[in-house]
């Protein structure tokens, strides 16, 4: 239902009260396909296959969603009404290109960590209303979603810690008001942040833009004293960055810059 409602505002932006092409021409059965004009990894399969369905448009695919593909790889074939598929086409391609545009960026960072045993986790740090969306585009490039809400995870920001005056109390009431499955995550900005955090009971401990030194002193600390605790790393994660980040050994490095540094690869339609 999510999925439908986004696919109907998408077409009511773009083709507002109708497309003007329709009014002069004939409808025809027609095929039409989308074309691959640079590499990448392909996402958006599961929202353009609703859209396919409420239009009544039949489709052929030659990719999965987090399947790679290559410049003059045919990705999917399109046949229907020649009115609906012109009209739909530049939403068929935005769904394509932007979700594929972020799957393909995750890809990379994913291969950089791939011989080490962290997990890529994306943030908060998404376009309104395209959060659903773009974190579902991550997933397809191999990373891991972070908290979608406030409401699936309490992270305990340097904000929120200056609004706190005794944590212990603060952890203890909240123990007692969010879900029994929900986490506690406190950011730290240095060594003594985290074992203050560590000792009133957060589940996880964001190592924020630590240096990696430090972050190895965290990982020492947290095996020798709090094992189960979780660790995460985040801020100025890149591509050059990553792998020593990963070698420190946290559990999981978060960035941003998954969705928000994806530029657009080059997908086109064209008709058979």
């Amino acid at each position: 239902m999510l999925k439908q409602k986004f696919i109907e505002s998408l077409i009511a932006e773009d083709i507002g009260r109708g497309d003007l092409f329709s009014r002069v021409t004939q409808s025809k059965e027609v095929t039409a396909y989308i074309l691959a004009k640079s590499n990448g990894v392909f996402a958006g399969r599961e929202y353009i296959d609703t859209l396919a369905k409420m239009y009544g448009l039949d489709l052929e695919w030659l990719v999965e969603d987090g399947s790679s593909f290559k410049i003059g790889d045919r990705v999917l074939y399109i046949k229907g009404d020649s009115k609906t598929i012109l009209s739909l086409e530049r939403s068929i391609l935005d769904i394509a290109l932007h979700a594929s545009s972020i799957a393909t960026l995750t890809a990379k960072f994913v291969e950089k960590i791939a011989n080490f045993n962290v997990k890529l986790l994306d943030t908060r740090k998404t376009r309104p209303l395209l959060r659903e969306f773009e974190k579902y585009a991550v997933r397809c490039g191999g990373g891991i979603n972070h908290r979608m809400g406030l409401d699936d995870c309490l992270m305990l920001k340097d904000t929120h810690l200056k609004t706190i005056d005794n944590l212990d109390n603060f952890i203890r009431e909240v123990r007692t008001k969010i879900p029994f499955t929900s986490k506690v995550e406190i950011e730290c900005e240095d060594l003594e942040m985290v074992k203050e955090a560590m000792r009133v009971g957060a589940d996880i401990v964001m190592c924020d833009n630590m240096k990696n030194n430090e972050i190895e002193k965290v990982v020492e600390f947290r095996d020798k004293n709090y094992p189960h605790i979780l660790l995460e790393a985040s801020g100025n994660v890149s591509l050059e960055t990553i792998e020593s980040i990963a070698k420190t050994g946290v559990d999981a490095i978060s960035s941003g810059s998954l969705i928000h540094q994806a530029n657009w690869i080059d997908l086109s339609m064209k008709m058979v």
